[in-house]
């Protein structure tokens, strides 16, 4: 309930607005019986026209006003669902782009995905129930009781016996219910995640023949989704015919009683006409509160699960280190870090290295060394669980992650490419200068086939880029990173898909005319060689530091991957 009034309360007025007009058209409404009672009990007897022309006209100008006050209750209602449901989505989407990495890989992301989806289209029709039925059917149901206790408090008698009896059977349901509901979410999330994979790695499916393999996989979470979908379903699917059965046994009682009652005098024919009129509104509002019940266990257990990304709290490591005076010779410096994603095995074991500013480090090793776990820890999207980092003299974890980074220009692994111009992906929404990104793009070695499209760089490119060659895919990729003007210039296995002179030529730019301090992170040795400084990494540690020539003589891992890659032409 916490979700529900944290976003309700701005939009008060609005929605007391709409709850006074619902109220107003529902007391018109539950007022039609009893006018219809009080036209046929006292009116047609009088045998005269006029009057009973005139109540006609009342129960008419009664359903008009109480059809025109629905519509506009009905209208708020909607605009306030739509308000709050926006304001939920953007603050959701909001804190989603805060949280940490090791937070979203705890969430997962179909878990995120649905969560701004599915879970918020719950919460949002849940909010406009609430203003259009959630009014109306306790004023129905409760005005009912008081009218009909009016009319014959015997008959009425038998509506009190029979409504308990409902009221504890909707509850017991519910609550057995929303556990059921709360697993669904966790099955839709599976499903999601499963759709999502599928559809990043269509190509590799059918490349490798694995459409059958897929299709059980997808069968296997939709028939886990389908059997807790059946299995929340059948038991909040109990509530409707119970509650009809309870009602219409006591619908029945009445009819038989008013009937007695007419035969004796006891009652008139319009008093029993409109006390099963208003037995039937009760039944429909006792049917709406039933369905009220159901989308609250659903709503709740949506309103849960964005709750648990709103608060989620910060789990960023902060330090108070003082800042040490700048060393341009140790521009770039790890001291000893270790770090591991789930906190039991060390993804990066006591990594320790300095680089000077304007300097090439190259960072080389097996899938899976640990390469881009390390420049996810200099990009601070996860904290060391020890060590320190510095970069110009300041402890990482004291900086602002704002200015932090500012500092970046960064080209990872499987990044994206937008559907949009190729200028707009290179300013990636900032606000670059046209020249700043043809100037970018010579730099990247993109200038040439750019200019070669007949709308240049207004070319529209399709979401991921697969219009354009995966080099030029790449090229497009370091122009943005190289269009902010960054201080550290990240290419994590950024120019796999260049030619060997298209790299060389653009390592040859980056070291001489950026002068920027630049992370290399390959498997190829020509993307490292010309480094300053390179890493071989293997199963998160370091196994060789030094220059390319230094390697070559030290470490016989780098050799060998050398030796592979280049013969021993290199090796001279």
């Amino acid at each position: 309930m916490r979700l529900f009034a944290k976003y309700l309360r701005p939009l008060a007025r609005s929605i007391a607005f709409g709850m006074t007009v619902k109220i107003v058209a529902t007391l018109f409404e539950l007022g039609l019986p009893y006018i219809l009672s009080y036209i046929m009990d006292e009116l047609v007897p009088l045998h005269r026209v006029v009057p009973i022309l005139i109540g006609g006209v009342a129960m008419i100008l009664a359903a008009l006003l109480a059809m025109l006050g629905n519509v506009i209750a009905n209208r708020n209602a909607a605009k306030v669902a739509r308000e709050a449901s926006r304001h939920i989505r953007h603050d959701l989407f909001e804190a989603t782009m805060h949280l940490s990495s090791r937070q979203t890989d705890a969430f997962t992301v179909p878990s995120l995905e649905s969560r701004l989806t599915s879970d918020t289209y719950n919460v949002h029709h849940f909010v406009g129930m609430m203003q259009r039925i959630g009014v109306r059917a306790p004023i129905l149901l409760f005005g009912g009781m008081i009218i009909t206790l009016v009319l014959d408090f015997r008959l009425a008698l038998i509506m009190l016996a029979v409504l308990p009896l409902i009221g504890l059977s909707v509850f017991l349901i519910t609550k057995r219910g929303m556990p059921l509901y709360r697993e669904n979410q966790k099955a839709v999330d599976a499903m999601v995640r499963v759709v999502r994979e599928d559809c990043q790695g269509v190509r590799v499916i059918k490349a490798l023949s694995k459409e059958d393999y897929e299709n059980r996989r997808y069968d296997k979470a939709n028939a886990d989704l389908s059997a807790k979908e059946r299995r929340a379903g059948v038991t909040m699917a109990a509530s409707q015919p119970l509650m009809s059965l309870l009602l219409n046994i006591g619908l029945v009682a009445v009819i038989f009683l008013g009937a007695h009652f007419v035969n004796a005098d006891l009652s008139k024919p319009g008093r029993i006409i409109a006390f099963i009129q208003y037995f039937t509104l009760m039944s429909t509002a006792m049917g709406t509160i039933t369905r009220i019940f159901v989308n609250y266990t659903k709503s709740v257990a949506s309103a849960n699960r964005i709750l648990e990304v709103l608060e989620a709290s910060e789990d960023c490591r902060h330090s108070d280190a003082a800042p040490v005076a700048a060393d341009d010779e140790a521009f770039l410096v790890f001291d000893h870090v270790n770090f591991s994603y789930k906190g039991r095995r060390n993804n990066l074991t006591d990594i320790s290295f300095r680089l000077r500013r304007g300097g090439t480090l190259g960072i080389i090793g097996a899938t899976g060394s640990g390469k881009t776990t390390l420049t996810s820890l200099l990009m601070r999207f996860y904290d060391a669980d020890s060590g320190s980092i510095r970069i110009g003299g300041e402890d990482l974890y004291a900086m602002d992650a704002e200015k932090l980074h500012r500092m970046f220009g960064v080209v990872m692994q499987n990044d994206f490419i937008s559907a949009d111009t190729v200028s707009e992906n290179i300013r990636f929404g900032r606000d670059i200068s046209d020249e700043r990104v043809r100037r970018a793009a010579q730099l990247a070695q993109a200038a040439d086939f750019i200019e070669a499209f007949p709308e240049g760089y207004e070319h529209q490119l399709t979401a991921k880029g697969t219009n354009v060659s995966g080099g030029q895919r790449q090229r497009i990729l370091i122009a943005r990173a190289l269009a902010g003007d960054p201080e550290i210039l990240i290419l994590d296995d950024a120019s796999s898909a260049l030619d060997y002179k298209t790299d060389a030529n653009l390592r040859r730019t980056i070291r001489e005319e950026l002068h920027t301090t630049t992370v290399v992170v390959a498997q190829r040795v020509s993307s490292v060689m010309f480094a300053d400084h390179i890493l071989v990494l293997d199963h998160g540690r370091i196994i060789g530091a030094g220059t390319h020539e230094e390697l070559l003589e030290q470490c016989p891992a780098y050799r060998e991957i050398s030796e592979s890659q280049m013969g021993g032409a290199f090796l001279e």
